[in-house]
Parts: structure tokens; C-alpha cells; sequence
């Protein structure tokens, strides 16, 4: 059978977000000649050495996996010559060199959580939450030798809903991603898609955002700003790493505390940025510039994430105490 019709394809990817990709290509009969993942990482109580989902669900389909440690190994650069494939899927995983990206003749492309080039970088789902985005959108595009910036292949409009958090919008990403993933391959071997260069695409009107790594600075809650960018703040870090904050009192007590989701009032207040309002029983509200941030979910550092009235049982606040940030 002609290769081209039939490409030998090697597959990059790690966390779970890439799992259905990878699936959906065994589903389809594509000839995945390995995996690429990252290396097992110590995990739980007994640091026991943990594959990546990826690596899980390569082994359970008897498809040989490559673990280097180094991407410009000249080991690893060996094996993937000799396995010579034809095509390279890249879903969730990190920079490729660029002896890498050029080996297969059809291309090597890559699955991005965004509607490129709007919020390139580590963290787009996250950040296009934070940012109160109504849509964001699913990219497929040919890698080149800088991060997110090359030639456009297919892309997939997602709606972002209010009740949505990262969660949320990272597994209908997942899913939907796969099946673009399917269609760019379909695309590439048909020799009917067209590449675009991101620069020729019409913009927004306005500056592109940039979807950075997510650092423990960007995770603590302001409640000296609006409602609803404390709002998108919380949901846009849940479950993962999620926003954080401190209950503090007058007596230098300091408790460390995430949050995991809410509702909000949007109303005026003469009441200083964290304030606490609650029956001590079933709610417990947090003044912001322009109204409440209502607390659903909520973990003292240390213990398991709680309902607001499980919390409530067990920590009984005071009139002294307030929310810090």
C-alpha cells in the first residue's frame, strides 16, 4: 500500500487531554508506529514510578513507547530514523527540536487548545477563562521552529459557557480535539487541506492574548476587584491549580484556604474588599469592589476539598475574621 495513503505515524503526547487523539487514531486504523511520551515520574506516598495516560493506554494497545529524557538525545534521534514515519501528531506535549519535526515528508502538526494565533502558549483553556472569553476553539497547524506560530490547518469553534470551569472545558476540548485531530489527518492524506499562515488571519480588532504557563502568583484571589473577575479567576484555575486565598483575624491568625467554585451578586456595597458575610451554617459570602463572591467548594490547605456547609461545621468563624488579597 502506498505510504502516503497509509502513513506510518508517530504520536507525541502525555497527560490525559491527549489520550482520545491517540485512541481515536487505533479506533480508525491508523498505523501508529510509537509513542512518545514523557518519562515516568515518581508519585503517591510511596513514590512509586507512575506512566504518563498516554503511555498507559499505548502499552495496553501493544504500541511500542519512547520515553527520552532528552528530545536532542542523539540516541533517541536514532530510533526515530530508523522507525521512519511518514507523519508526526503532537497533542499536549513539549518543544520539539527541529531535526525532530522535519523528519516524516507529510509534516508533523500539533492539536492546540486555542483559535491560533490568539492565546499561544502552556495554558490557553485556562487563561481563556480567567479573560471571561464567551468561545475559544481547537487549532490544528504545522509545527515550525517557534512555539505555536505555524501554518494553520483546520480549526473548531468551542463555547465557553458561564457555568463553565476549567475542568469543565478541558474535557469537551478533549473530546472535540480528537475528532479534529482525525479530520487533519484525514485532510493531510487527501492533499485537500490548504495551510494559512497565522498572519493572514483576521484578527479580533484588538491585541492577540498570550496563554503563559500558570504560576502560584497568578492564583491569589483580589477581592478588591469585580465580582466577575473573581469569578472567572476561580473557575478559570478549577480543579487545577486553583485560586487561592488567606482567612486572616485581628489576632494574627492565618489560615490558608482554595477555592473551587461560586456564585456571585453583583450589587453596591459600603463594605471593604473581603468582608465576610454568613449565617455560619450554609453560606458564606466575600465582599469584592462591586458586590459578592457566594463560596460553593472550598479546602483549608492540608485537608479535602468541602461543601460550604460541611466547612462551616467544622470551622466556626468570627466577626474579626476576613478574607486577605
Amino acid at each position: 500500500m502506498n505510504r502516503m495513503v497509509d502513513p506510518g505515524i508517530i504520536f507525541y503526547g502525555t497527560p490525559d487531554f491527549a489520550v482520545p487523539s491517540l485512541r481515536i487514531l487505533v479506533e480508525n486504523g491508523y498505523r501508529v508506529k510509537a509513542v512518545v511520551t514523557a518519562p515516568d515520574k515518581p508519585s503517591g506516598r510511596g513514590l512509586h514510578l507512575r506512566p504518563s495516560p498516554v503511555k498507559e493506554f499505548a502499552v495496553n494497545q501493544g504500541i511500542p513507547v519512547l520515553q527520552p529524557i532528552s528530545m536532542k538525545d542523539p540516541g533517541f534521534m536514532a530510533e526515530l530514523e530508523e522507525l521512519k514515519p511518514d507523519l508526526q501528531i503532537v497533542v499536549a506535549f513539549r518543544k520539539l527540536p527541529d531535526p525532530v519535526w522535519q523528519l516524516p515528508v507529510l509534516g508533523t502538526f500539533n492539536l492546540h487548545a486555542s483559535l491560533l494565533p490568539e492565546y499561544r502558549g502552556a495554558a490557553p483553556i485556562n487563561w481563556a477563562l480567567i479573560n471571561g472569553e464567551e468561545e475559544t476553539g481547537l487549532t490544528t497547524f504545522f509545527i515550525d521552529d517557534k512555539i505555536d506560530t505555524g501554518k494553520v490547518l483546520l480549526t473548531k469553534r468551542i463555547p465557553i459557557y458561564f457555568s463553565d470551569n476549567a475542568g469543565d472545558l478541558h474535557d469537551r476540548m478533549m473530546t472535540e480535539g480528537a475528532q479534529l485531530v482525525l479530520e487533519t489527518i484525514k485532510g493531510i492524506i487527501g492533499g485537500n487541506l490548504s495551510p494559512v499562515e497565522q498572519g493572514l488571519i483576521p484578527g479580533p480588532g484588538k491585541p492577540y492574548r498570550s496563554a503563559p504557563k500558570i504560576f502560584k502568583e497568578h492564583c491569589r484571589v483580589s477581592w478588591n476587584k469585580p465580582c466577575r473577575e473573581v469569578y472567572n479567576l476561580i473557575r478559570g484555575l478549577s480543579p487545577y491549580p486553583a485560586a487561592f486565598t488567606d482567612i486572616v483575624d485581628s489576632q494574627g491568625g492565618r489560615w490558608s484556604i482554595k477555592i473551587f467554585s461560586g456564585l456571585i451578586r453583583e450589587e453596591k456595597t459600603d463594605k471593604a474588599a473581603g468582608t465576610i458575610e454568613s449565617d455560619g451554617k450554609t453560606f458564606l459570602g466575600v465582599t469584592t469592589s462591586d458586590g459578592w463572591y457566594f463560596i460553593r467548594h472550598i479546602q483549608l490547605a492540608g485537608k479535602k476539598t468541602l461543601t460550604i456547609d460541611s466547612f462551616l461545621r467544622g470551622f466556626p468563624l468570627s466577626e474579626l475574621m476576613r478574607f486577605e488579597g
